[in-house]
C-alpha cells in the first residue's frame, strides 16, 4: 500500500494538535510507520518562515506577502518531508494544509480563491490529502478556548493570525464549511465541542474504515 496523507483542519482553538497526537499514538500501537508534521513549519526553513508569519509584532506584513510565505513554507515541507515519506509508504499526519490557506487567505482575507489555489497547486506540486478531518467549532468558542490557554494579557499571548478580529475568524469558519460541502468524500467534518476522547473515537472509527477501503482497492 502506498503511503497515506492525512490532514487535520479547523478554526483556531478546535483542538487539531491534540487529535493529531492521539491518532499518532494509535498508529504507534498498531505498528504503522508514520510521521507527524505541521504547517507552517515542519522543516528548518519552514519553521523560520513560521516565525515571520506568526510574530505578533509583524503587523505591517501584507496580505500578498502572507499568502506567498505560507506557500513557500508549504513547498519546502512537501518536497523535503511529505513526498519522500509518502514514497516510503508511511502515513503522514499533517496539522493544517492547503485547505487552511483557502479558508484563511481566500475567505478570511478576501484574496481571489483561484489565485490562492493556483499558488498552492504550484507550491505543493498538486499533492493532495487522501483524508481530511475538519474539526468544526464556532469562532466564538474557539476564541474562548484560546483565551483559556493564555497567561497574562490576551493579545500579547496570541499569534498574529489569532489576534485578528472575530469577524475575520467567522469568514474563515465559513470557508471551512464551504470546503466540506464541496468535498464530502475527502473532508470528514466532526463537531469539536465534544469531549476530546469522543472526538478521537469518531476519527479513529473513520480512519479504520478508510484504511480498510484503501487496502481493498
Amino acid at each position: 500500500m502506498k503511503g497515506l496523507f492525512i490532514t487535520f483542519e479547523g478554526p483556531d482553538g478546535a483542538g487539531k494538535t491534540t487529535q493529531v497526537s492521539l491518532l499518532a499514538e494509535y498508529l504507534e500501537k498498531r505498528g504503522f510507520e508514520y510521521i507527524t508534521t505541521r504547517e507552517p513549519g515542519g522543516t528548518v526553513i519552514s519553521n523560520k518562515i513560521r516565525q515571520i508569519l506568526l510574530d505578533p509584532e509583524h503587523i505591517e506584513l501584507k496580505d500578498q506577502t502572507e499568502i506567498l510565505l505560507y506557500a513557500s513554507s508549504r513547498a519546502q515541507l512537501v518536497h523535503e518531508v511529505i513526498l519522500p515519506e509518502l514514497e516510503k509508504g508511511k502515513i503522514v499526519l499533517c496539522d493544517r494544509y492547503i485547505d487552511a490557506s483557502i479558508a484563511y487567505q481566500a475567505f478570511g482575507l478576501g484574496i481571489d480563491r483561484k489565485t490562492v489555489e493556483g499558488i498552492n497547486r504550484f507550491a505543493s506540486s498538486n499533492v493532495r490529502p487522501d483524508r481530511t478531518y475538519l474539526l468544526d467549532i464556532s469562532p466564538e468558542l474557539g476564541r474562548k478556548r484560546l483565551i483559556g490557554r493564555t497567561q497574562g494579557e490576551f493579545r500579547e499571548q496570541l499569534d498574529r493570525i489569532e489576534q485578528r478580529e472575530l469577524e475575520y475568524h467567522q469568514r474563515v469558519y465559513q470557508g471551512f464549511m464551504k470546503l466540506a460541502e464541496e468535498e464530502p468524500n475527502r473532508i470528514i467534518k466532526i463537531k469539536a465541542d465534544q469531549p476530546i476522547e469522543q472526538i478521537f473515537q469518531q476519527i479513529k472509527s473513520d480512519f479504520d474504515s478508510f484504511l480498510q477501503s484503501k487496502r481493498n482497492m
